[in-house]
């Protein structure tokens, strides 16, 4: 179950970023499992990791091997699996980890510091090592530049598609491409969501830069999306720049444009994340504005899009619009004059002056409601600071997915 259309867009290759997809039987027989990609020689990357505590092996190796690169540049594959999220598995797992990452680095040719591991699934069980060994070298020779769509399936758990985005932008006539796969149905909060995303583009640029326009990009997509207020243990993003296509940017009015299509591609990935939350069955964007800073709009909008009571009801459908002002009044906001809120569904004004709206029918609630995508728009009546956050129901097929998800 999911919202909207789940058919990949057109997916621009990016020159010098390869990826394949292979059947190593992690999990399932016969499901894509293992993705490997290769970044062109000289090519850039950016990273932001998960902040839970308990972050897996592959996100520990992945950093220790970033630090021993010394520089970006040197980074050639990443190495993903599904099935198995090798986190809980103390060092037996940091172990496997580096053990997956000499086994690719000794089929390319180069360092096993120079392969980023990625892994998603089961937490706490120990990653089979023996299989995803075994299906490398089959992987491994299938690399190309147009395997995006096989990667987009490869890297997938509970999702029940695959999710990508594409752009080009022209630059002084020139043609700059930006394409990018993400994973995640459950486990879904920021810092960063439990998911995995993975954004290539042909443009020239420092790493310093490339590190600003992730972080901003992520600050206005992966950071403002939840589906159920789970931080997961393996939460990684990639941003990797080939340096392919020779246009070099920096932060000038190109480099400006670069950023903004950086940040729309992890959007479309965000919100393709949402639209397939485990069960969901109705996409909800969360809109505060006029608030006094952007930490107390995104407590209210959060508090709004994490509430069981708030999520429930619009899985049934039913303008309960009782259970928003209640999630906002708990959101902790200090000093918050509930007199000048103003609390819309879509268009329909349900609540101001601390209660109902003057003008509120139940017809016009239900009507919002019973559609597949719909937006909750709060007016805190405090400044002038504005946040997004994207949201799903809470059904009964999210019970059951995680009900089952080990059985």
């Amino acid at each position: 179950m999911a919202v909207g259309s789940g058919n990949l867009p057109t997916m621009f290759p990016v020159q010098g970023f390869q990826l394949a997809a292979g059947c190593a039987g992690i999990k399932v027989a016969g499901r894509k499992d293992l993705v490997v990609m290769a970044l062109a020689e000289g090519s850039q990357i950016a990273t932001v990791f998960t902040r839970n505590a308990f972050c897996a092996a592959p996100v520990q190796v992945a950093k220790r091997h970033l630090s021993a690169s010394k520089n970006a540049k040197a980074i050639r594959y990443l190495l993903t699996n599904t099935g198995n999220a090798n986190a809980g598995t103390g060092e037996q797992g940091v172990a496997d980890a580096q053990q997956s990452c000499a086994a690719l680095a000794t089929i390319a040719g180069i360092d096993a510091t120079q392969v980023l591991p990625f892994s998603t699934g089961v937490i706490g069980e120990p990653l089979p090592l023996g299989v995803l060994l075994s299906g490398l070298p089959s992987t491994f020779a299938t690399l190309s530049e147009s395997g995006w769509s096989d990667a987009a399936e490869g890297i997938l758990t509970t999702d029940t598609r695959p999710k990508g985005a594409s752009r080009q932008i022209q630059m002084n006539g020139e043609t700059i491409t930006i394409t990018g796969i993400a994973k995640g149905a459950g486990m879904i909060r920021p810092d960063m969501a439990t998911m995995l995303a993975y954004v290539a583009s042909d443009a020239c640029c420092s790493p310093e830069y490339l590190q600003q326009v992730l972080n901003r990009a992520v600050n206005k997509s992966f950071n403002r999306i939840t589906v159920d207020g789970d931080t997961s243990t393996n939460d990684s993003l990639v941003l990797v720049a080939t340096g392919q296509s020779g246009i070099m940017l920096s932060h000038d009015d190109d480099g400006e444009c670069f950023a903004d299509a950086v940040e729309q591609v992890c959007i479309e990935l965000a919100q393709a994340i949402v639209r397939d939350g485990e069960g969901a069955t109705k996409f909800v964007t969360v809109e505060v504005a006029s608030g006094a800073s952007v930490e107390e709009c995104l407590e209210v909008a959060y508090t709004v899009a994490d509430s069981p009571l708030v999520k429930t009801a619009l899985f049934a459908s039913d303008p309960n619009w009782g259970r928003i002002l209640a999630a906002i009044g708990r959101a902790g906001v200090t000093d918050l004059d509930v007199n000048q809120i103003k609390v819309w569904l879509d268009d329909v004004l349900i609540a101001e002056q601390g209660g109902r709206a003057a003008t509120y029918s139940e017809r016009a609630g239900q009507q919002v409601m019973d559609k597949e995508e719909l937006t909750i728009r709060v007016d805190l009546a405090r400044g002038g600071v504005s946040e997004t956050v994207w949201t799903t129901d809470l059904s009964y097929d999210y019970i059951r997915i995680n009900a089952e998800y080990r059985t």
